[in-house]
Formats: structure tokens, sequence, C-alpha cells
């Protein structure tokens, strides 16, 4: 708590001082209404659009609370951005007004940790052998592999933080080969590198601090998974948050593959004296068998061939881990082959319960990567989430994307707070078991999409079919880059679309640069389009959230149709589904909701900053034409809007003429 009483509009005045900034009315609307929510302990929703400034909005008061505040975003390029350039740069503008400098800390998953004893020990392979540097692979692999075991000792060394994004270059298979996850790591009491611990020491600074940035993922462990891996808390801020259901509901999804029942069995063998290693290897074989009798896709009744194999894998994976020595000690190959073991029974036995409250389904893979696997997830989050989050603690979520279809409805009730409790100033509404009240508040945006933007639909483009782009389309995405000259970001519903209209573009557009998704990392791509403005960047969905080029980079943002989920998807359809059976309007509910919120984010990739101008085009008549249409739009920025292509054919050309 700072040692001066000072209010939360001289601490965010000082800052923006500090920080070489302006005033912006929605950063102060939003520091008032996240200081209000933290005092009074009412939920609140912020809609703060890109500009605003909308983590200074909630570090201050966050930052001035009485109690320990966890801020949990869903990337880890915003956990960075955070930790290493905003809160620093606050705290400095701030510390005079303050009167003390506010303690902060980041704390990760235990996989974005090395792991001292994986370096030093070695890593288990798969007869539980401990491999050591001199058998390292060969190549290019090898040596990141020791690039990073140098980096690890100067880290320790050197009083490091041990954390994977300050890492030398690498892959994911040499980060796995210095760093352990939850189940395979021995405990720090009986770890013998315990007391140097990275991933220790960034609790104990987590214990110590005022504000802990973490993630989704490992606050829907902590709070609804109820594992323990936040110190205690009593208010979490959640930026990012229109991912936090997905998030949420990836933290709570298992899976089950034959190949990896395999591998513990090997692992386990030479731990055990009896034959339930090998009864566990014949359990899986089992297992392959039935999931290769069941057609992929949402499997709504356990067949009784899977059934049974799945209760054969769970006994076998039971017997295996009672099997194994009660005290592994510091034995780290018996550790891990214990913790496989206990959670594959903890996966088969929730799969074989065929739990109203799970979805199951088989997952298709290519035989060379373990063919295909089981997995299940939960039908919905907002249970848990209402009883194990939001009852205890208070939340502020915020996204430049929270409002679908003009309100906050939909997802205040994806997260479990129900629109009867919206609060307000005439009726505010007392929090007690059965009552949660919570407040949507849109600041706005610096922008003025009116003028800075066009979202163009190409309502004389034919409704998007099963195969893909059509000549139409191709014809349509040639005409709308050779007006803009490049300067285009394409959003596509698959990889095989993005594809195809990169090389339709390249056919018919050879001057141009165009680029697809998968031919190089997605940074390297993203620096090659911001390089050259005569540039297209075609790709899928990781390309329609995060990616940040503002100025004469991106004057054009394709998405070639609305992006509902598809239809065979398994989770989404049974939620669709359960909205139905219980008298709701699943499509509206799950589908439009969920098309809603990528098309915002696909949307919002065009203007950055006051000075950027462009069109969003979109080649989905539905848009205009469905009825669910005016839902969808109304979820977008405010942009002039227009069906006319020689218009807005116009106004790119003379964009790029500047």
């Amino acid at each position: 708590m700072p040692a001066k009483t000072v209010s939360v509009t001289e601490v965010l005045a000082a800052a923006v001082a500090g920080l070489g900034g302006q005033e912006r009315p929605g950063q102060v609307a939003m520091a008032a209404a996240v200081e209000q929510a933290l005092s009074t302990r009412e939920h609140l929703l912020v809609q703060a659009g890109t500009g605003t400034g909308k983590s200074l909005g909630y570090l201050v008061p966050a930052l001035l609370s009485k109690d320990r505040v966890v801020v949990a975003t869903a990337t880890l390029a915003l956990q960075h951005q955070l930790v290493e350039r905003d809160i620093p740069a606050l705290l400095d503008a701030t510390e005079q007004t303050l009167g003390e400098r506010p303690s902060y800390a980041v704390l990760k998953g235990r996989s974005n940790y090395a792991c001292l004893h994986r370096v030093r020990e070695g890593v288990p392979d798969d007869q539980g052998a401990l491999l050591g540097a001199e058998q390292l692979p060969s190549g290019s692999l090898g040596a990141e592999v020791l690039a990073l075991r140098e980096w690890v000792e100067e880290e320790a060394t050197g009083d490091g933080t041990g954390e994977r994004d300050h890492a030398p270059r690498h892959g994911d298979r040499a980060w796995r080969q210095v760093s352990v996850s939850h189940r395979e790591c021995l405990g720090a009491s009986k770890c013998p590198f315990g007391t140097e611990c990275f991933a220790e020491a960034a609790k104990e600074r987590a214990y110590a601090a005022q504000l802990v940035v973490t993630n989704h993922s490992l606050l829907a462990i902590d709070a609804v998974e109820g594992i323990p891996m936040i110190p205690e808390y009593d208010a979490v801020v959640v930026d990012e948050a229109h991912e936090l259901v997905a998030r949420v509901t990836q933290a709570a999804t298992d899976e089950l593959s034959v190949p990896e029942i395999e591998r513990a069995s090997r692992r386990a063998g030479r731990h055990v004296e009896g034959d339930e290693a090998e009864d566990l290897a014949d359990a899986g074989e089992v297992l392959r068998e039935a999931i290769d009798e069941t057609p992929p896709g949402r499997v709504d009744r356990l067949p009784p061939q899977l059934g049974d194999a799945l209760v054969l894998v769970r006994d076998a994976a039971r017997a295996l881990a009672s099997a194994m020595p009660r005290d592994t000690g510091e034995d780290a190959g018996a550790a891990q082959a214990k913790g496989w073991a206990q959670e594959l029974f903890a996966t088969a036995e929730r799969m074989a319960a065929g739990a109203d409250a799970d979805v199951l389904w088989v997952a298709e893979r290519d035989r060379n990567r373990g063919g295909n696997h089981l997995c299940v997830a939960p039908l919905q989050v907002w249970g848990p989430m209402r009883d194990k989050l939001l009852y205890d603690k208070t939340v502020v979520m915020t996204s430049a994307t929270l409002k679908l279809g003009g309100d906050f409805d939909s997802v205040a009730s994806s997260v479990g707070l129900r629109v009867d409790e919206r609060s307000s100033d005439d009726a505010p509404i007392e929090r007690d078991a059965s009552h949660l009240p919570w407040r949507g508040l849109d600041v706005g945006s610096p922008f003025d999409y009116a003028k800075q933007g066009i979202l163009y639909v190409a309502k004389h483009l034919p409704p998007p079919g099963r195969d893909g782009l059509g000549a139409a389309q191709l014809d349509e995405i040639a005409e709308l880059v050779d007006a803009a000259d490049g300067r285009t970001l394409g959003l596509f519903s698959s990889r095989r679309a993005a594809e195809a209209a990169a090389e339709g573009v390249r056919e018919r557009l050879p001057h141009l640069t165009t680029l697809a998704q998968g031919e190089a990392q997605l940074a390297e791509l993203s620096a090659l389009f911001v390089e050259d403005p005569h540039t297209c960047l075609f790709g899928t969905l990781s390309l329609w959230q995060g990616l940040d080029v503002p100025g004469d980079t991106c004057q054009l943002v394709l998405i070639d149709r609305i992006p509902f989920p598809r239809p065979d998807d398994p989770l989404m359809s049974a939620r669709q589904r359960a909205v139905e059976q219980a008298g709701g309007n699943g499509f509206m509910t799950v589908a439009a909701n969920h098309a809603a919120l990528l098309l915002a984010q696909g949307a919002g990739r065009l203007i950055r900053t006051t000075s950027d101008r462009g069109v969003v085009a979109v080649l989905d008549p539905r848009l205009v034409t469905a009825r669910y249409g005016a839902y969808l739009r109304a979820s977008l920025p405010p942009m002039w809007t227009t069906t006319d292509p020689a218009v807005v054919r116009q106004a790119l050309g003379r964009l790029a003429a500047g």
C-alpha cells in the first residue's frame, strides 16, 4: 500500500506525464471504474478500444489497492509487454507521487522455467535412463540444447529468472530438454536443487508482491481447477478477456493417446517388479483397436468396446501407480513415471465416466504422429467460473472486444454472470450468495472509425461454399489487392483458402510480394510484411488476433467468410445443442457469438493509430443479407459501410497513391 494518500486520478496523471503521453478520457473513466469495482467488490466488464491505454487504466488502481491484485493475460506477448515495459515505466513515472515503489512479480507455469535438475542430471529417455550432455542428438537440436544449458548455468550464477522468454533462440523440442512439467517435477523438498529452483523463486517473489502478473491458463488451474498455483489474492484483472472462456476450457481439456500410454509403460517398467507396466501397454493396444473402430468426431454415448477399453486403461494405470515406490525420493525417472501413470488414470477415469458435464470426441491424427486419439472437455465453464472464481474474488475483465451484438450480455453470460445481476446507479444490486452484481462500461476509442475506415461487404458474390474459394472470390481478392497496391492482410477460415488466395494473387499480380502463413515463422513473415508496403500476408486464426501492424503496411483487411465454427466441431456443436435443449437459440448463443468475436478481432487489425486509414472487406454476402447479419455488424467498429465494389476500389486507389 502506498505510503502517501493519493488518488487514482493523481497517479494516472503523473504516469501519463512521465511517459510523455496525453490524457485520454476513456482511460480516465476506466481507471475510475476499476477503482470503484475493487472497493465495492462489484465485477466489471470494460470494453476499451485500441489506443485507449487500458493497461494504465487498470494498473494504476491495482497498484493503489489495499489488496493483492492478479493481472492475467491470454498471451505471453502481452504479459511480456506488461512486465518488461508498462509496469516498470509506470513505477518510474509515479514513484515520487506514490511515496514508494510497489512490488510486482510475474508468475508462469512451471514449464516456462528452466529446471536445474534436468539440466544437471539429464533427461530420461523412453527406457527411463538419464541422457547426459554427451548423449544429446547431433545437429541443430543438440547445439540448441547445449546453448540452453550454458544459459541456464549463467542464469543460476547470475541471479537470473530462468524464464524461457529470456533464453537464446530455440525450438520447442530443445526447450523440453531443459524444463519439466508440473507432473515431472520432484518438488522443492525432494529436489537436490530445490533451493536454487527458478520456478520456486518465482513463487516466492509472487508471495512478496502486491501485483502478480500471470496468464489465463494458470488462473484457471488455480481458481477453477482448485490446484494452488498463485498466492492468495482478492481481486483479478483479466486482460484480453475475450479469450478467457477458451483458455479456461483449454486448461480443463484432457487428451489420451496410445503412444502416450506406451511411453508411460516403458518408463515405468524399470521401477516395478511385477507385470503392471506390461499390463498397461496391453491395455493401450486394446484402446487402439477401440479408437480405430470409433468414427472420428463427438462421442455422445460410449460404445461398449471403447468404454471397456477405457476402464481397462484406467485400472491398469491405477495398478501401475500403486506398484511404484511410495517415496520416489530424488529418483527423477521414478517420480516422472509415477506422475504419468497417475495422470493416465485420472484422464481414463474421467473419459470412462461419460459425465453429462463433459464432451468426449475422437480427434483425427496421422498414423505417423500416433494415430487418432481421445479428447474430453467441459460442456460449459460458466458454472465453475461463477462458483470458484466470481463468487470468491472481485473480477475486472477488459478487452477491445467485449460487446457482442451491441451489449455485454453474451460475454457476461459466458463467464457466469447473469443478465439480471447487472447493476446500475439507479438500482444497485447487493452482493450475496445468490447475486453477483456487475457493470458493463464501454469507454470508447480515440479513433474516428467512421472517417478512418470503410466496411465493405461484397454483396454481389455468391455465398461461400464447402469447396473453398471460387473463381468469383479469387477475382474479387485480386481486384481489391491490385487497387490497394499490396498493403493487404488476408484473414481466411482455413489454411487451404489462404494458400489458394496467395497462389491466385501471385499469378494475377506477380509484381507484388505475396506471403502465406506456414512459409516461415510468423515473426519473420510479420517483419517482411512491415518492411515492404507492396506486400500481402495471408493466413488463418493466429493472424486474426494480436497482429499489430500500424501505418501504411496494412490498408486492406480481407476476410473470406464469416468465421462460424465448423458444423462438425465436437465441443461447439455440443454446446449449441445444449443451449437448444434448454430452450435457447443455440446458433446465436454459440455460433454467432463465436463469429462476432473473431470478426471484431479481425476487423481490429486495420485501425491501430489515429492516422491509419483503410478498408475491411468481407467477401461473405451473408453479413448484409442474413437475419443475423445485423447482430454481427453491431459487434464491429462503427465504420462507414458500403456494398459498392467501385467505391471501395477508388478509395483504396486514393490511399495507395498517398
